[in-house]
């Protein structure tokens, strides 16, 4: 009783300080906490709690420096294409395109490379073709009219020519793209959407394809690549990694209009042997067989009941042609095969060797047949009824323009 009246006496003392002291002078004493739960006339006291321990962040991992030699590895690398662009980029010209027509007057815009020393530019046929004017302008400043000297609907090719080369412009070095590999560097300088001497980088993604043209022949031996390409990088060379021209950039696979990894490039061996022609005849000639034919798989061998697994099947020959001369037949049964919308004409010749060298497929017999010349004879292999038979043919003339002929015609 007597511990209740002194606490609640304490109490009172307290307040009245509190009353007549001013706000911020009085210390108050430390009291002690009443546990709930406490006996009755019991005080039990609790400790402050005590400050938990903060940890230090862990710190981000950081990354391993690169060592000196992969520094100079990479910088090496860095010169390398700096180098190429130095040299080569005063080669690549702007060739701008002026086409007049009912409509009004059209402007287009590639690119070029130089050839010799005489003022020969390469670009691609479909740049200049139809033009009215051409004009280039070289990485100096210096804008010249060119004039066309001949050129190639089928190869994409064409040579146009300046009066004079600007002082320290020489022609590029070229490669040799039959030893070309995937995976290796490729450097594609021209000038997309009119961004003059724009250098993109990339690899060789496939070699040997072949694009299907509206005229019934094909393109072969494409090289693919996904160095960026756009409008306006048609004509300009790719390279390796040493500056030397391994293709012309001619097109690109998209759906929207625009680069979307996969350029294709005129290989520089057939620009080898279709410059020279162009700039003495103006045009070039290329060599034909004058057959439609069709891919041997062992799927359609098992549908067709073939001898073969592989080969170019023919299934028509051109009347008069090279082919039809030399006795290669045709197809004469047409048959329903699944997976093919039109009718297959069974019983033509199977094509499996030119001049000695296996074909598996159309594909890769218009590949081969291109490295020939017209008015050469060269023996074709083809299994009849079973049996292998050596038939040579002179080679033709391929036709400028003709009746439409199905896809990968020779």
């Amino acid at each position: 009783m007597r511990k209740r009246v002194a606490l609640v006496c304490l109490l009172c003392a307290v307040l009245l300080l509190l009353a007549c002291a001013p706000l911020g002078t009085i210390t108050l004493p430390t009291l002690p906490t009443v546990i709930a739960g406490a006996s009755a006339g019991a005080v039990a006291t609790q400790p402050p709690a005590a400050t938990e321990a903060v940890e230090a962040p862990t710190p981000a991992p950081t990354a391993t420096p690169l060592s000196p030699e992969q520094i100079d590895i990479l910088t090496l690398w860095d010169e390398a294409l700096a180098n190429v662009y130095e040299r080569v980029s005063p080669s690549v010209v702007h060739v701008a395109v002026t086409k007049r027509s009912a409509f009004g007057v059209g402007v287009g815009t590639g690119s070029g490379w130089v050839w010799d020393n005489k003022g020969h530019l390469v670009t691609n046929n479909h740049v200049i073709e139809g033009a009215d004017e051409i004009w280039v302008r070289f990485a100096s400043g210096d804008e010249m009219p060119a004039e066309v000297v001949g050129a190639d609907p089928d190869s994409d090719l064409a040579v146009i020519k300046v009066a004079e080369l600007p002082p320290g412009v020489g022609p590029l070095e070229l490669g040799d793209s039959a030893k070309l590999r995937v995976g290796q560097t490729t450097i594609a300088i021209g000038n997309p959407f009119g961004f003059e001497r724009t250098m993109t980088t990339g690899i060789v993604s496939a070699v040997g394809r072949i694009s299907r043209q509206a005229s019934g022949f094909s393109l072969p031996n494409l090289i693919q690549t996904d160095a960026a390409i756009n409008p306006g990088n048609s004509g300009g060379p790719l390279l390796d990694i040493h500056g030397r021209v391994i293709g012309v950039n001619t097109m690109i696979y998209s759906e929207t209009g625009e680069f979307s990894g996969i350029g294709l490039a005129v290989p520089v061996n057939t620009v080898k042997r279709v410059v020279p022609s162009l700039i003495e005849t103006g045009r070039y000639l290329h060599p034909y067989l004058g057959i439609n034919g069709m891919d041997v798989t062992p799927l359609i061998a098992q549908q067709l009941d073939l001898p073969v697994q592989r080969g170019a099947y023919v299934q028509s020959v051109v009347r008069g042609g090279p082919a039809d001369k030399a006795g290669i037949r045709g197809g004469r049964t047409a048959v329903t095969v699944p997976g093919f919308s039109e009718p297959v004409m069974t019983g033509g010749d199977i094509i499996v060797a030119f001049d000695g060298k296996p074909i598996g497929s159309m594909d890769e017999l218009v590949t081969l047949l291109e490295e020939y010349k017209v008015g050469q004879k060269v023996v074709v292999t083809v299994v009849r009824d079973g049996e292998r038979l050596d038939l040579t043919v002179e080679l033709g003339e391929r036709p400028s323009t003709g009746a439409r002929r199905l896809f990968g015609s020779p």
